[in-house]
């Protein structure tokens, strides 16, 4: 395994900057950003580390070098945005740009994309179901005819009010991902897969590596404690808002020992990327290295 981590948290950084820091600080890979350059309609989106308007052959080679220069691979091009929006427009635009970074993927020899399936909040799962089958296909087929894999992360996208009743990201729970796989039976089809969300989902962590195992194409590092006084005065069905609470690994309730005793079980030898979303350790550019470091500190034991 190599420990990355993702650009989203250093949003004002330039990507050499990102990689220089990296290196000397203990990681091997990025997960790189790749959202449109526009406003972001969401905290940690919108971050913009390879500009698609700006990506050539001659610019790819560039920052292909430059990586190299830091001994940094890049275990993903990240975009995560909502696929199956209610909106036609909103569904189209991030379709469109998802082939992009795609092809951007091909480009700078890159062969993982991670991202979200999507949902339409304000349908139910079976519905979500028939629209993943008509949009979903022609995706992974275009991946693979770039020679790409696309690693879906489970993150149920349902923490604040906007994004309620359903959440807007399809692919949260064993059951779906069960689904997933039989409609779309492809190698370059699987799992970004993100221990924080299960925990916040009371789903056996274990028992989900061990039986989608051979799906797992990424893994992200992030941690999440459960806020018992939260979670008493909003309860379950508020589905995470108001008692949910993003933490730097080793600061929440994921067991990491068991994560990786899982992940070397079913034989996962890829990336493991820190996803820093942790609030007490974003104000300030320090304070967002801060937090790296911890995670570092808290998961280098596991890796070799």
């Amino acid at each position: 395994m190599k420990l990355g981590l993702l650009t989203v948290a250093f949003a004002e950084l330039e990507l050499e900057s990102i990689a220089a820091w990296s290196k000397e600080n203990g990681f091997n890979a990025l997960e790189i950003a790749m959202w449109p350059k526009e406003k972001a309609t969401r905290k940690y989106a919108g971050v913009t580390h390879i500009d698609m308007a700006t990506l050539t052959k001659e610019s790819a080679k560039e920052t292909k070098d430059m990586l190299k220069h830091y001994d940094i691979d890049v275990s993903a091009l990240a975009y995560y945005p909502n696929i199956l929006d209610p909106d036609v427009e909103v569904s189209r635009a991030t379709t469109n740009h998802l082939k992009k970074v795609i092809e951007a993927a091909s480009i700078l020899e890159v062969n993982t994309v991670t991202t979200f399936i999507g949902k339409n909040k304000n349908i139910n799962i079976e519905e979500n179901i028939k629209l993943f089958k008509l949009v979903w296909p022609s995706i992974v087929k275009y991946a693979k005819d770039h020679n790409v894999n696309i690693a879906i992360e489970n993150c149920p996208m349902i923490f604040s009010n906007d994004e309620w009743p359903g959440g807007n990201n399809l692919a949260s729970s064993p059951a779906i991902w069960s689904i997933m796989f039989d409609i779309i039976n492809e190698d370059n089809f699987g799992l970004n897969l993100d221990p924080s969300h299960l925990v916040l989902q009371m789903i056996d962590l274990e028992r989900a590596i061990k039986d989608f195992g051979s799906k797992i194409l990424h893994v992200h590092a992030k941690d999440l404690m459960i806020d018992r006084d939260g979670l008493y005065k909003h309860g379950v069905f508020s589905l995470g808002m108001g008692w949910q609470v993003p933490k730097i690994p080793g600061l929440g309730d994921v067991d990491w020992k068991k994560f990786f005793s899982s992940l070397y079980g079913v034989g996962y030898d890829g990336y493991v990327i820190v996803e820093h979303e942790d609030k007490n350790f974003e104000s300030s550019l320090d304070l967002i290295k801060n937090g790296f470091l911890i995670a570092r500190d808290t998961l280098k034991g596991y890796i070799h």
